[in-house]
């Protein structure tokens, strides 16, 4: 680990500018600025205190979470991900004030808000895209706080200091995926591109039971759903929720088994492994439950739901899903519909389901509009993805708009 006073631990990252850290010295003289290069450097506890008082917190983004990815090797600099978490500590008092989930990255997988279009286009004119840095939880596309602070001022420093830390590194670019609102309001006023995307969650309206929630569809959707879920049980198969603290290693070994199986189904190669979701198992059981479904007694597939409780009652975030046998329809019975029992029982207010998935719609999901925060050093593209990011923003909202206006309720 490596701290300093102000920014001037900025200007020892390659390429940095002097004269632009000398200029941030002075305006964050409360602060040490550190860039660390693991979760494993910040203290556990003073992480998660700070990560307890933001307006949005998420299960994703506990210290306990994020040294999981560590420590599985699933998100470390050989796999392109080279953590370079930003913090400020609070010179007087020692305390973390302000914090963010930085990595260098040297690919574009595993975020969901995707750029491919832009590393082509700096290919295609002889320029390197890559590396650049990210603010974001790896391969998980929830919306949720990204710059963690004891306050506002904290904050505003913060999102300076990442700006700055792009600005002075050999970076093309710097961005902060799924952050809130505010968060992407204030790194837009430090001059960030704000760009948006889609995603399709639900919410509970004090439902009694999932009858209930049926009721409120239209006729055909409620219809729809009802033969999906006959058809699982008249295959013979069952279903059983298990609480993250009754999760045991067997059960682990299974999922990660049909986790596995779901990108060999893809073609593609899974980003987590069995030794991160045994580590989260035990770190931070409360806030996981796997769905298991049966046949005959045998397991055949699985999913795993991230939850968590608040003020508002609390959220699912739905996550991975696979199965080792083809049952038409168990897709949807595991990985939703016995999560929405779950979210009724025990009366959370919402279930995120993930990136993208029009098909939500049709079982309650309605859309939601997502946001993520982008520089770029280049001030060609930069104006370029300006225009572009205009255009898309009008396409994003005429998109939700005609997705709204086939509202899967009743009138």
């Amino acid at each position: 680990m490596t701290v300093c006073r102000g920014a001037a631990r900025l200007a020892c990252v390659p390429g940095a500018k002097p004269q632009r850290a000398r200029k941030l010295n002075k305006e964050h003289f409360d602060y040490r600025t550190g860039i660390l290069g693991s979760p494993a450097e910040v203290d556990a506890a003073q992480w998660n205190a700070l990560l307890a008082r933001q307006g949005q917190p998420t299960p994703f983004l506990r210290h306990e979470f994020l040294a999981a990815l560590d420590a599985a090797r699933c998100a470390t600099p050989d796999a392109g991900w080279a953590p370079q978490f930003v913090t400020l500590t609070d010179s007087r008092t020692g305390q973390l004030a302000a914090a963010a989930p930085v990595y260098l990255k040297g690919h574009s997988y595993g975020e969901y808000v995707f750029d491919w279009a832009w590393a082509d286009a700096y290919k295609r004119n002889g320029l390197e895209y890559y590396p650049k840095l990210l603010c974001a939880v790896p391969f998980t596309p929830v919306q949720g706080t990204r710059l963690l602070a004891a306050d506002d001022a904290a904050r505003r420093h913060l999102a300076a200091t990442l700006v700055a830390f792009a600005e002075q590194a050999d970076v093309s670019s710097l961005h902060v995926l799924f952050p809130t609102a505010e968060d992407a309001a204030m790194l837009t006023d430090l001059g960030m591109m704000q760009r948006e995307g889609v995603q399709f969650h639900w919410l509970n309206d004090g439902y009694r039971d999932f009858d209930d929630f049926l009721s409120t569809l239209e006729q055909k959707k409620r219809k729809n759903i009802r033969a999906e879920r006959r058809k699982v049980r008249d295959a013979g198969v069952t279903h059983r929720r298990i609480r993250g603290e009754d999760i045991r290693d067997e059960h682990w070994r299974f999922f990660s088994r049909c986790y596995r199986q779901t990108y060999r189904e893809h073609f593609s190669s899974p980003y987590l492994n069995l030794d991160f979701f045994r580590t989260i198992g035990e770190t931070m059981p409360e806030n996981l439950m796997l769905v298991i479904a049966e046949y005959e007694g045998k397991p055949i597939a699985s999913s795993l739901v991230v939850y968590q409780r608040d003020e508002s009652g609390g959220t699912l975030y739905g996550r991975y899903w696979g199965a080792l046998e083809h049952v038409p329809c168990l897709h949807f019975e595991t990985a939703y519909y016995q999560p929405l029992e779950f979210c009724i029982e025990e009366k959370l207010a919402a279930f995120e389901g993930g990136a993208q998935g029009e098909h939500k719609m049709a079982r309650g999901f309605m859309p939601t509009v997502t946001r993520s925060a982008h520089w770029l050093a280049h001030p060609a593209f930069a104006d370029a993805v300006a225009h572009f990011l205009k255009s898309e923003t009008n396409q994003i909202h005429a998109y939700v708009h005609e997705l709204n206006e086939h509202n899967p309720f009743r009138a």
